[in-house]
């Protein structure tokens, strides 16, 4: 078994996947010395990942449309947190900016972060 450490480059990287698949593939225990290796294996992978190739919030409309899918929610679902149809219309298709208000209570709705939704987000033309 090789000692496994804090990978660094791009090489221990890949071989870090490599060992990966092969331990996935045999369904160790997470007791067994394999299933050790693996948790220290995908622990290090997703340290380098998030050093390496860091993922940028979404942006707020994107998320709110994505977990309204995930919850199977439609624009007339959003009275209570953005308000009327003619608003809420106007807020998907961007031509209406968030407000406080409206951020708090689709955190609460949607149970997405306010920092996700506090972002700026590009208006389109009137």
């Amino acid at each position: 078994m090789k000692l496994w450490t804090v990978i660094e480059s791009k090489k221990e990287y890949e071989l870090a996947l490599a060992r990966i698949d092969e331990l996935m593939a045999e369904h160790p225990g997470l007791k067994t010395n394999h299933g050790k290796e693996l948790k220290l294996l995908l622990f290090l992978v997703e340290r380098y990942e998030e050093e390496n190739f860091p993922v940028g919030s979404p942006d707020p409309i994107e998320a709110i449309k994505l977990r309204m899918d995930d919850l199977g929610l439609q624009p007339k679902d959003m009275v209570r947190s953005i308000g009327d149809k003619g608003t809420i219309s106007k807020v998907l298709s961007r031509k209406l900016p968030l407000s406080l208000n409206m951020i708090r209570k689709l955190s609460l709705q949607l149970h997405l972060p306010a920092d996700v939704l506090i972002k700026e987000i590009k208006l389109k033309a009137a």
